[in-house]
């Protein structure tokens, strides 16, 4: 409890404000007669200060600090009950009483103040609990409000007091009850994340001292939306308290039970190693798996996951310790494995492993649902900006229509062997568009894999000998790495494209290391610079260098040029007085699901 100053008590009752200040102008002493009056009257009957203190709980003090002697009112025993038992005539006596969840005592108040006495003495206010003494066992525990004011002898120093102590138990049970209001989770009575968080503070400022380490626990109840939907969000209320008092039975009094989040709860445990931790998270598990919780609408039966983090070994922060254990947890949580898991330093390499069977998943069920779609970014003339033909984009959806970007998807399908299932989806759509729109032209991208797989030509025979307009409107985007990796095959590929009167593009040309004479063996009909050279060529000497030296190898080897990532005007302005002959980029337009196409020649006659 921090000291008050008696200035701040505020407005008291008027006739216990005028007996307080009768009385604590010094030391209690015997009432002096009064001057005999010059006129007989009636006399006078005050009321009875003492009576008046004991109605509302208070009783006078006088303590004399140098001899420590303490005398009090008269009305003490009624007040103080039986803490007033045994001697208290003296402050070391009266000391012994304050009871050990008690705030600052008198003495501190007084002897621990950092004010100066300037002869008018210095007013102190405390409050703390009391207890009978020690030879009459454990008894109640009142709070007390002490308000007094001390006065310096000659050192400087407090020499004496007087003051009033008023029992104020209700009040404070009132104030500890609403203070803890403000810290505990009402569904639950466990604590809430803010106070969560002082307590990892406070564990982890311990362990800097006693060097000995603690578990943060995040435990999550499984398949609340489906609880809620078979029982009621009510029925799911009452699991979630449920919940949170078998975990409150199941540690000890010294380790900490919080509400997280909707569904997830954090242990905090004090002196808990790894092996302690693991004992502990099976248990719990065990705990709420092998026992349903009663609710009103019966037994429900529920399953917990849990990660766990050690401290400070593994964060000596509270955010990165709670990071930490989201990442445990979310790696228990996936599929049918472990339902504990600690954190490692390798578990964010678990982690990604785990991620990328995800969406692998998510790949295959896409494939098999049609949700894999074609958005078409336009290319366009250099000279007049018009549309060329457009490149087709690979799109996946989630089943909620939420678009995931290619650049998650792609690596994850080159590794799990599905990118060809993927090149084959995107080939049937774009086919299917070219056939119902006559006037559009597209290139679409072929990966590595399928542009090795030998049987790919004959698939894309037969797919395109139905319509024999679609070979001229059709192009297939090879990258610079599929030569290195195989030229002869791509070579095979390329002629093979060729003679179904398909035309064939390098696609990030700039990015390997093709020689002059690969390229001049090589078939192609275009080559598209990589965009990470063209975005710079404004302002870096370098790129323009370079660019422009493959414009010129493009230009000997009569293929025509296309510009990636070209987003402002001054960079498409130098590439077209260097005879770049088509733009991409955001400046011309992005990618969608419906392009607009207008009358164009075809590629053959450009």
């Amino acid at each position: 409890m921090q000291l008050r100053h008696i200035a701040n008590r505020g407005p008291q009752p008027p006739v216990a404000t005028t007996i307080r200040s009768s009385i604590l102008k010094g030391p209690l002493q015997a009432p002096q007669p009064a001057a005999a009056p010059i006129v007989a009257a009636e006399p006078v009957v005050g009321p009875d200060p003492r009576q008046i203190l004991s109605s509302i709980g208070e009783v006078v003090y006088n303590w004399d600090i140098g001899t420590d002697r303490l005398t009090w009112g008269s009305n003490l025993a009624h007040i103080l009950g039986p803490v007033a038992g045994g001697d208290l005539g003296s402050g070391l006596a009266y000391g012994e009483r304050v009871a050990r969840e008690g705030g600052a005592s008198r003495y501190d108040a007084i002897v621990q103040s950092d004010q100066v006495d300037r002869g008018d003495g210095v007013a102190y206010q405390t409050v703390y609990a009391l207890t009978q003494a020690r030879e009459f066992g454990p008894g109640p525990v009142i709070w007390v409000e002490d308000t007094g004011r001390w006065y310096a002898g000659e050192d400087g120093r407090p020499a004496r007091a007087h003051g009033v102590v008023r029992v104020v138990t209700e009040r404070h049970e009132m104030e500890r009850k609403l203070a803890l209001g403000s810290q505990i989770d009402p569904l639950t009575g466990a604590l809430n994340r803010a106070q969560l968080a002082e307590h990892v503070n406070r564990y982890l400022q311990q362990s800097e001292r006693t060097r000995k380490p603690f578990a943060v626990l995040l435990v999550a109840l499984e398949n609340l939306f489906a609880l809620n939907r078979t029982y009621g969000y009510d029925a799911g209320d009452e699991v979630i308290a449920g919940l949170a008092r078998r975990l409150r039975d199941n540690v000890r009094t010294c380790d900490v039970v919080a509400r997280h989040a909707g569904n997830k709860f954090a242990l905090v445990l004090e002196n808990c190693d790894a092996e302690q931790t693991f004992s502990v998270a099976n248990r719990l598990l065990d705990l709420v798996k092998n026992r349903p919780f009663e609710t009103s609408a019966g037994a429900i039966p529920a399953t917990i996951r849990i990660g766990g983090v050690i401290g400070p070994r593994e964060g000596r922060e509270p955010r990165v310790l709670f990071q930490h254990a989201e990442e445990a947890l979310d790696v228990a949580r996936q599929g049918a494995g472990k339902r504990f898991v600690a954190y490692t330093s390798s578990l964010a390499r678990e982690d990604a492993r785990l991620r990328a069977l995800q969406v692998a998943d998510s790949i295959v069920s896409a494939l098999n649902e049609r949700r894999v779609d074609l958005a078409f970014q336009p290319i366009v003339y250099a000279a007049t900006g018009d549309v060329a033909f457009h490149e087709a984009l690979l799109r996946v959806r989630l089943p909620d229509g939420i678009a995931v970007s290619p650049a998650a998807l792609l690596p994850v399908a080159e590794k799990a062997g599905l990118v060809r299932l993927l090149d084959q989806r995107v080939m049937e759509l774009v086919i299917e568009r070219l056939v119902a729109e006559p006037e559009l032209r597209v290139s679409v991208n072929c990966s590595m894999n399928t542009v090795l797989d030998p049987e790919w030509p004959d698939r894309l025979a037969a797919a395109i000998s139905a319509n024999p307009s679609i070979p001229d409107r059709l192009i297939v985007e090879i990258t610079e790495t599929c030569m290195i990796e195989d030229f002869e095959t791509t070579k095979s590929l390329i002629a093979a494209c060729k003679q179904l009167g398909v035309k064939v593009a390098m696609d990030d040309f700039g990015a390997g290391h093709t020689s002059f004479r690969s390229l001049r063996d090589l078939a192609f009909d275009i080559v598209k610079i990589d965009g990470a050279f063209v975005r710079n060529v404004a302002t870096s000497a370098d790129d323009r260098f370079f660019v422009r030296t493959l414009i010129d190898l493009a230009r000997h080897l009569s293929l025509k040029v296309v510009a990636e990532w070209v987003e402002d005007e001054p960079t498409a302005r130098i590439l077209r007085d260097w005879g770049v002959e088509y733009f991409q980029g955001a400046l011309y337009g992005h990618a969608e699901e419906r392009p607009a196409v207008g009358e164009k020649p075809s590629l053959a006659a450009d």
